[in-house]
């Protein structure tokens, strides 16, 4: 078996097996990194040391003859922005070398998946009952206020990574119950954007330059470092291609928001009738796929989503979920209307409607709900569910946002520890296919052999710490690389269009001797 897998492995490289496999070779994008972090670390080595040296020198000491203290003449130096910018690199290259070593070199073993129902559901038990002990006040009664949609995105993203590491996808109902939860991050997508735009009409470059940064940074470092495909991390274009549809569809004219449609009510109709060119598009694109394709083939948009050679896993991605923005922005529209009206009640323990309304909203709801998961569980294969997926995803969440809001007392709660997950869900989701799971997501990492559950646990709590700093390290590189200020914004807007056309000849020179 050796034998065979010294002559077989360096030609096949089977994803599942690193016995005799040597390990790839680094490519030049991938040294630079290397020595970029390197540079990093070393500068911000060097910058500490001397203002550590500086302190030392004005410390504060004391007068020998009158026994007094004297203050130093010069204060401690605030943290200057090049050393917060080479401390969060220093971090950051860290944390890629730990990547690097979990999921490209041969350190690490990685271990198959094997889906039973109890590796799947009692974890799934287990953090529903540390949720439930961990509920709070909310600050705002809102229906999905701030403290609610990040205990939903918390609680959906814990699902889906037990869901990844107990090999579910091979039982049909959990698979379409997850599909629901990948629908309804893309329903809050439309549901947050469109609010913001609706309610602020702030359509500057600074509010995109900062979305697009924050869901793309960790990304592009990752694609750089562990040499992947951008539209390997599939989750991340689909968000940003939908973020980028919505601020077009509110941006071009006739610019409509709140302010000006409060003054004349025929600026209602107008935006409807943008969402219905934007419902036209989408229809138009997923029954076309030729036209879909043609439009991502173009260069350089070929290089962000081609996977294998073709732009078909983008496409059935973005079919898959093609009407769930567009349901989240409705609904946005329609609440908003009905908020602006008084006509719903958001006090609290007030329940959302009158009681009458109330209950039998609430009952068809739980009815909805239910229907759903009947349908889900009686599908006969994967193909015939993915066909009705995109029309009737919408429902279960649509209940759910009801059950949730329409009672004030459950409204009025949240749990604090679903909301702490739901601050880093774009962190772990894409953390996932290199530290927590291996082998591109094929298999599951292995930090303590022959020890499963202790490693599951060590291997999680690694996984969500790291999950977390990278969280604040994009929060605060997009403070100093997305300033306010537009002329200092315009320049670094040039300095990213550079870096981004040196990646693109970088890559091209790698695939030709690939080649």
């Amino acid at each position: 078996m050796i034998l065979m897998n010294v002559y077989c492995n360096k030609i096949m490289k089977p994803i599942d097996g690193s016995c005799c496999q040597p390990e790839p070779p680094l490519t030049l994008i991938q040294k630079l990194a290397f020595c970029f972090f390197t540079l990093s670390i070393i500068g911000y080595l060097i910058i500490n040391l001397i203002h550590r040296n500086n302190f030392r020198k004005n410390k504060s000491c004391t007068d020998l003859e009158s026994g007094e203290e004297k203050k130093p003449a010069i204060s401690t130096p605030n943290v200057s922005t090049l050393e917060m910018l080479l401390h969060s690199f220093c971090k950051l290259g860290l944390i890629m070398t730990y990547f690097y070593l979990c999921d490209r070199a041969n350190l690490f073993m990685k271990e198959n998946k094997f889906y039973t129902h109890s590796s799947f559901f009692i974890p799934i038990v287990y953090i529903l009952v540390l949720g439930v002990f961990y509920t709070e006040n909310t600050k705002e009664t809102k229906v999905l206020n701030r403290e609610q949609t990040d205990e939903w995105k918390g609680w959906m993203q814990l699902v889906i990574l037990i869901y990844h590491i107990s090999g579910a996808s091979t039982f049909l109902p959990v698979y379409m119950h997850i599909r629901v939860l990948v629908a309804a991050y893309l329903f809050q997508t439309g549901y947050g954007h469109f609010s913001y735009f609706w309610i602020k009409g702030d359509f500057g470059v600074y509010r995109v330059c900062q979305v697009l940064f924050r869901l793309n940074f960790l990304v592009v470092v990752l694609c750089i470092v562990m040499d992947r495909p951008y539209q390997f991390y599939y989750f991340v274009p689909l968000v940003t291609v939908w973020f980028m549809i919505i601020y077009a569809t509110l941006a071009i004219w006739p610019q409509i928001v709140q302010k000006k449609a409060n003054g004349n009510c025929l600026w209602h109709f107008g935006l409807l009738l943008k969402l219905i060119c934007l419902l036209t598009c989408i229809y138009f694109l997923s029954y076309s796929q030729g036209a879909f394709e043609k439009i991502f083939s173009f260069w350089p948009l070929s290089k962000c989503f081609e996977l294998n050679g073709n732009v078909y896993e983008w496409w059935f991605r973005w079919k898959l979920d093609r009407y769930v923005v567009f349901h989240g922005m409705l609904f946005a529209f329609i609440y908003l209307a009905l908020q602006k009206r008084q006509m719903i009640s958001e006090g609290k323990g007030d329940p959302l409607f009158s009681n009458r309304v109330s209950n039998v909203l609430l009952f068809i709801s739980i009815v909805s709900f239910l229907t759903y998961s009947i349908w889900a569980s009686s599908c006969k294969n994967k193909t015939e569910c993915n066909e009705l997926h995109p029309s009737v995803s919408v429902v279960q969440i649509l209940a759910f946002i009801l059950i949730r809001n329409i009672p004030g007392y459950v409204r009025s709660v949240y749990s604090s520890f679903f909301a702490w997950f739901g601050k880093i869900s774009l962190e772990l989701f894409i953390c996932q296919y290199h530290i927590w799971l291996a082998a591109d997501t094929k298999g599951i990492l292995v930090l303590i052999p022959g020890y499963p559950m202790f490693n599951v646990l060590v291997s999680t709590f690694i996984f969500v710490c790291v999950a977390h700093e990278i969280s604040q390290i994009t929060n605060d590189l997009a403070q100093i690389v997305v300033p306010k200020d537009n002329s200092t914004l315009l320049k670094r807007l040039l300095c990213i269009a550079g870096f981004f056309s040196g990646l693109l000849l970088f890559s091209a020179m790698q695939d030709q001797s690939r080649h």
